[in-house]
């Protein structure tokens, strides 16, 4: 069953369930209030009979009883308690005496029933004389009072229903029309047909669900994409070193390569596998970083003393392309990282910066609301626009660039510590900027 009838159906049934509830109760409860009101009225008849009754003057009171009577056709009883004697009377003989009989038990309820009919009834002492005037009204005519009562309750909760009905309708309509218009997107989505998702008007949580959808949505295009380009950039990596090692292993194995060119071509073949070795390394290097297996140790380190190791294990390399290394600190920081990991992200982007500098490479650490930052700059050409987006995707390579992996892993293990990374250029001068935080530790 679909939802939005799984929604109507429940609210209506709840509604039937309280409504009957409700009806029961009123109506169990609707002939109590009529008998009460009633009784009111009984005695205050009673109390204007019993002043015409009391009346001395015989010409006066005679006429107005008679007359009263007449005009209300009230059930009445007027009796000496003493004798037991009916004095006036205009309900049946046999109700008349059962009652005076059986008063002083009928004198404690609410309903006398005389003769198998039921009445409310109310006693009023009406003199001195100790006479008992009895007024009643038939419980029949409250039950017909009750009935009306009862079939217009009925009429108005069963419009009530039907409107509720029909405002639920409309109210589920609106809840679930988003959800169908959401399932579609995401059939979209699980046939990868990404371009074609559109957006969902809703509000509320279906909103923030809708929102949530759409960037999986983007996620997942930028995920396959990605994927899609890391399989076509590494069997392009993978297969340049291998195309020259078979070149060169079935020109020895012909012969068609002997004596120097035999060794020059040995020498290739060794030096494209240590490429491939590095290669294939640094990808499983990442596939674990990426995942949840135990290659990240973290542990209290001090990071300043890091930047320093990287710094001295880069002199070499500064050295040969002549550029000078500058490092600039604040203080001591320290942050729970894996040294090893953190160490080999910083060796990565130090000597990625020295292969892009001119003279100089800057590196500055500092800390900053709890964060450590730092900052490595050089004085290059900078990073072309068009790359910057993609800088530290896998397989992406600058100038002078050497596997494509470097900045990729950097990256990995700077989220893995739980830290952030970006790369820009220099706004006043020429150069690139690659700053990294890790978060502090007291």
């Amino acid at each position: 069953m679909k939802l939005l009838y799984q929604l109507n159906t429940a609210f209506t049934v709840l509604l039937v369930i309280v409504m009957s509830i409700t009806a029961f109760f009123t109506y169990s409860l609707l002939m109590d209030v009529l008998i009460q009101d009633e009784q009111r009225q009984l005695e205050a008849r009673a109390k204007f009979m019993t002043d015409i009754i009391n009346e001395q003057d015989p010409s006066v009171r005679i006429p107005q009883l008679s007359q009263l009577i007449q005009d209300r056709d009230f059930p009445l009883l007027l009796f000496d308690q003493r004798t037991g004697k009916i004095l006036f009377r205009t309900l049946p003989k046999e109700t008349s005496e059962e009652w005076i009989a059986d008063f002083d038990d009928l004198i404690k309820d609410e309903v006398w029933e005389g003769n198998g009919k039921k009445y409310v009834a109310y006693a009023f002492s009406s003199g001195r004389d100790g006479s008992i005037l009895v007024m009643a009204t038939p419980l029949d005519d409250l039950e017909i009072v009750q009935s009306g009562l009862t079939y217009r309750m009925l009429a108005v909760f069963l419009i009530g229903l039907v409107l509720a009905v029909v405002v639920s309708h409309f109210l589920t309509r609106r809840l679930v029309t988003p959800l169908s218009r959401l399932k579609q997107e995401m059939k979209k989505i699980e046939q990868r047909q990404f371009t074609e998702v559109k957006p969902v008007h809703s509000t509320g949580e279906i909103k923030e669900v809708e929102q949530s959808v759409r960037q999986m949505a983007s996620e997942l295009e930028r995920y396959i994409t990605s994927q899609k380009q890391f399989f076509q950039n590494a069997s392009h990596e993978l297969k340049t070193p291998l195309m020259s090692i078979q070149g060169y292993a079935e020109g020895i194995r012909d012969g068609i390569f002997e004596g120097e060119a035999a060794n020059k071509g040995l020498n290739v073949m060794v030096s494209e596998t240590e490429r491939l070795k590095k290669i294939v390394n640094e990808m499983i290097l990442l596939a674990k970083l990426d995942s949840s297996e135990d290659v990240y140790h973290p542990e209290r380190t001090e990071v300043v003393h890091l930047v320093s190791q990287a710094k001295d294990r880069l002199v070499p390399l500064a050295r040969d392309k002549e550029v000078e290394l500058r490092f600039l600190t604040e203080g001591t920081f320290y942050s729970y990282v894996d040294s090893e990991r953190v160490l080999q992200a910083l060796i990565n982007m130090i000597g990625n910066a020295i292969r892009h500098a001119h003279q100089i490479v800057t590196i500055e650490s500092l800390l900053q609301d709890k964060q450590i930052t730092i900052r490595i700059s050089d004085d290059g050409e900078g990073i072309p626009e068009d790359l910057l987006p993609h800088l530290f995707e896998r397989f992406i390579k600058g100038k002078e660039g050497e596997t494509g992996l470097g900045l990729a892993i950097s990256r990995a293990i700077v989220v893995r510590s739980g830290g952030t990374i970006k790369a820009s250029n220099k706004e006043e001068e020429t150069g690139a900027v690659f700053e990294l935080t890790l978060p502090a530790m007291e």
